[in-house]
Parts: C-alpha cells; sequence; structure tokens
C-alpha cells in the first residue's frame, strides 16, 4: 500500500509528500498521529520543498553563478562602505524590489561595486525573486544580434521581465549611438516597472561618454535617478590591497 500510495504522488508530481511517506508513517505511528497530522505534516514537507525548487530555480536563472551574502562584506574596509551600511543592508531585503526603486552603485574599480550587486542579487533570489544578472555589453550584443536575427522585441522582453535586473561594467566601454538607443529602451521599459541595479565607474556628469551624447545620457540618467539609491563606494583597489597582503 505504501509503495502505491508514492507512486500516486509522484504522479501527481507531489515529490516532496512521496520521499517522506515511509519515515512520516513510521513517526505518525510511535507518535499516535491522527490521520489529519500525518497528512498536514506531509503536505508542510511538500509546500517546502516546492519553496526550495523554486529558490534554487530562481538562483539558476540570475545567471550569478555565485552564492555571496551581506556577511562577507566588509564594512569596515573603507568609510564609505560603513557610513552606508543601513542602506546597503536594506537592499538586502526584497522591499526596495516591492517598492520598484532602482540603486545605482557608483566607484572606482575594485571597490566592491560588483561584488554588492550580486549579494544584493543572491539575497533577492533567496526571497524567490526573479532576478537576472548581465554585463552592459553583453547585454547590448545579445540585443544587437536578435536585431539581426529579427527576435528583438522577444530579447527586449527577456530583460523587461526580471523583478531585478542588475547591469554590472557600465562605463569601461562606450556603448555607440545604437548601443544607446537599445539600453534607453530597456531603461525606459523597466522605469517604475520593475527595479535596476546598475554599477559604474563614472559619475553622471562623464555619461555622456558612454551613451554617445549628453542627451542620451541624460534621458538614461533622469528614469535611473528618479526615486532611486545612489551610493558611491570610495577607497583603493580591494583586490589590489589583498593581492599585495599575499605578496
Amino acid at each position: 500500500m505504501t509503495e502505491a500510495l508514492i507512486l500516486k504522488c509522484n504522479e501527481l508530481k507531489l515529490k516532496g509528500f512521496a520521499e517522506h511517506i515511509p519515515e512520516a508513517l513510521t513517526y505518525a505511528k510511535e507518535k499516535n498521529w491522527s490521520q489529519e497530522r500525518l497528512l498536514l505534516h506531509l503536505m508542510n514537507l511538500e509546500i517546502e520543498r516546492r519553496k526550495q525548487s523554486r529558490i534554487d530555480l530562481r538562483y539558476k536563472q540570475s545567471k550569478l553563478n555565485v552564492q555571496i551574502t551581506i556577511d562577507q562584506f566588509d564594512f569596515n574596509y573603507h568609510k564609505s562602505r560603513k557610513n552606508q551600511k543601513n542602506t546597503i543592508l536594506n537592499l538586502t531585503q526584497p522591499e526596495f524590489i516591492n517598492q520598484k526603486k532602482d540603486v545605482i552603485l557608483i566607484g572606482h574599480p575594485g571597490v566592491g561595486k560588483t561584488y554588492l550587486a550580486k549579494c544584493i542579487g543572491y539575497m533577492a533570489t533567496q526571497a524567490g525573486v526573479k532576478v537576472l544578472f548581465t554585463t552592459a555589453m553583453d547585454m547590448i550584443n545579445q540585443l544587437i544580434a536578435a536585431e539581426a536575427d529579427h527576435s528583438l522585441v522577444k530579447k527586449l522582453t527577456f530583460y523587461q521581465s526580471p523583478s531585478l535586473l542588475i547591469i554590472d561594467e557600465i562605463g569601461y566601454l562606450p556603448l555607440g549611438p545604437h548601443g544607446s538607443n537599445l539600453f534607453f529602451q530597456v531603461i525606459s521599459s523597466r522605469h517604475q516597472e520593475k527595479s535596476t541595479v546598475i554599477t559604474t565607474n563614472l559619475p553622471f556628469s562623464e555619461w555622456g561618454k558612454i551613451f554617445d551624447s549628453t542627451v542620451a545620457a541624460t534621458a538614461i540618467a533622469d528614469r535611473l535617478v528618479y526615486d532611486s539609491e545612489i551610493m558611491v563606494l570610495e577607497g583603493v583597489s580591494y583586490r589590489k590591497k589583498e593581492r599585495e597582503k599575499k605578496s
């Protein structure tokens, strides 16, 4: 009878339920559980399994490829981190995503922008939020390729759909007129609809170098800075300092 019950549960895709039936039956007999309590126990196990499966899927879909949490972030490394600690900690909770706010992390290479962005992204996946991590150039190249094979609308939807989109490394290479236009389309479609995290090595005053013109840069920046968290991370390169310690 137990084997038949397990088979039926598997047919119904109740994997958590099926997996725990033998041990639950034994435990229920030892504790003299009622049938109702046994069923409730198995249902709770199934709900927990589905919740964890959804979290695992969110992480896989995110393209983060790393699992880092805020407890690994060294707030004492520089005063700019310490002074913004409360803001940073708040960003590891999904509330800003629910509010559809954007986050802009500005600073020189190596000061922790990407690390912090990935940390925010990973914590969001653990809350069941749909996240996507990409670099600016990879996103633009993907969009240009999609335009060439007439699937641009589909690819734009791909970048518009995540509740949290993380665009890393804006400013290292200029996007050109066409790339700037595509970038604007992504940001414009997400504005006040979804949350976006941006990391950049350039202050807003120099965004004209990235987006081909001050007009495009202003249009993009206006949308991103509206009701957003803007943090400037300072100090020398953390990676460089760690290398010097080891040498």
